[in-house]
């Protein structure tokens, strides 16, 4: 548990964890439709909305990353491998955590589709 956490600390906290936040919103709303036997099309909208916004929030923290990476380099002159290290791992840890929320989330919807068409 406490590599998963360090990783999300190497990926950037307000990326990282903001993306977590909207995958734990993605999870109850997949369980409210679930437990209230809606699966409409404004839900699965809905889940689908918050997945690309998790994509772009973590496409956006990797442009940081690696706009920090090149900064350290410019500003030290010579590249060394560990300057470039936390840079990279920021912009390499939150498009993960963003494309594993949005698999998540197309996971969910397409159980609600399936749902609905049993119904």
């Amino acid at each position: 548990m406490r590599s998963i956490i360090e990783k999300l600390n190497d990926g950037g906290p307000a990326i990282t964890y903001t993306i977590l936040v909207l995958l734990l919103v993605i999870i109850a709303l997949f369980v409210k439709s679930l437990i209230q036997n809606d699966s409409s099309k404004k839900t699965r909208s809905l889940i689908a909305s918050i997945a690309w916004f998790a994509i772009a929030w973590a496409y956006m923290g990797r442009t940081f990353g690696l706009i920090m990476a090149f900064d350290k380099v410019a500003a030290a002159g010579d590249i060394v491998p560990n300057m470039l290290a936390d840079g990279l791992k920021m912009a390499l840890v939150g498009p993960l955590v963003g494309l594993t929320t949005f698999i998540i989330a197309r996971i969910f919807i397409i159980v609600l589709i399936l749902k609905e068409k049993k119904s």
